[in-house]
């Protein structure tokens, strides 16, 4: 299993996407590094691009009709991420809130001239989201600088995976984290598909986690409960600000409420153990156990009638039962007593 330094014990690394919840206010990106540190993140993700390392800047319907069918119809992608992106030169000063909050902060770079800006920072980490999955050139050189590698799986088949996997690899990195993902916003809750982390453990040797965009907080727990050691959740410092990602992102007390619950389920979770604790020992005395139901004189023989498996736990394991029945009893017993081996002749 190759192992991430974001995971140190068992504690699930829960990262908080700024994205494009600052809509556009350093301040406001400011106040929301301190949010996430009060709602329990561990991390503050961002995303490093602009619009023109990220698309092109033209009308014909390639770019105006990529957007159909989604929450930003109606616009060109070049608009989207002139509005959506964090500039570049926020990132010290994020950075620097984040790290006086005691967060971890990182991103997702677009093109190798974000890798190359954020290797100043010395981030803990590089994250490709989804829909980079594909960017084999990208994905080679993030992973050359031999940090942590976090891929999103939103829009990938199962052999995407499989390439992005082997390019880290190749490149000389291990360092994998490869999260769940359904790449919808939001996401229908009924195609989050979680026990593909189960597959993604076992088919990769890897951690896995969840990048999840559906409503709500049952999703990541539930996707905690199947493996998942790293919970990535879109962050708003309030939903009245809007912007491109308000719709699908948590706001303070309901990430907090994620939080909290993510922290109970994977105390529930616990690990695999047949052992009983001290309280667990106490309460088998309220197992079942041989006792005489009715008095039984010496040398009378035991038999269903006067003797029975009852609550609690004094007496014989109930397996003897059928070894007592037939046999003799040594001296008197009363009704209530716990038969031992003692008891028989």
């Amino acid at each position: 299993m190759s192992e991430s330094n974001l995971i140190l014990d068992d504690k699930v690394f829960i990262i908080a996407e700024l994205s494009a919840n600052h809509n556009g206010s350093l301040q406001i990106a400011l106040e929301t590094i301190k949010a996430a540190k009060r709602a329990g993140a561990d991390a503050i993700k961002l995303q490093t691009y602009t619009a023109d390392t990220l698309t092109l800047d033209c009308d014909n319907e390639y770019f105006t009709n990529v957007l159909k069918g989604t929450i930003w119809e109606g616009r060109k992608l070049y608009e989207l991420y002139q509005e959506a992106y964090t500039p570049w030169e926020w990132h010290k000063e994020l950075f620097d809130a984040a790290h006086s909050e005691g967060l971890l902060c990182f991103s997702s770079p677009f093109d190798k001239t974000a890798v190359d800006f954020l290797e100043q920072f010395n981030p803990p980490a590089y994250k490709i989201a989804s829909f980079e999955i594909q960017d084999i050139p990208l994905i080679e050189y993030s992973a050359s600088k031999g940090r942590p590698m976090i891929l999103s799986t939103g829009i990938a088949e199962l052999e995407d995976i499989e390439l992005a996997v082997k390019t880290c690899k190749d490149a000389g990195n291990k360092n994998i984290i490869l999260l769940k993902c359904t790449s919808s916003y939001p996401a229908p809750i009924e195609e989050a598909n979680l026990m593909t982390i189960l597959d993604l453990k076992e088919r990769f040797y890897v951690e896995v986690g969840l990048s999840d965009h559906t409503l709500g907080i049952v999703t990541p727990i539930v996707a905690v409960t199947l493996g998942a050691r790293v919970i990535e959740k879109h962050f708003i410092l309030d939903k009245s600000i809007g912007g491109p990602d308000a719709s699908f992102s948590l706001d303070e007390k309901e990430f907090t409420e994620m939080v909290k619950a993510i922290r109970q389920a994977e105390k529930a979770v616990g690990k695999v153990t047949y052992e009983l604790t001290d309280k667990v020992k106490a309460s088998r005395k309220f197992s079942r156990s041989l006792f005489v139901v009715k008095d039984i004189k010496a040398g009378e023989v035991f038999t269903e009638v006067n003797v029975r498996s009852i609550r609690p736990g004094y007496g014989m394991h109930p397996k003897e039962l059928k070894v007592v029945l037939g046999k003799i009893a040594y001296h008197h017993l009363k009704k209530g007593k716990p038969l031992t081996w003692n008891d028989i002749k």
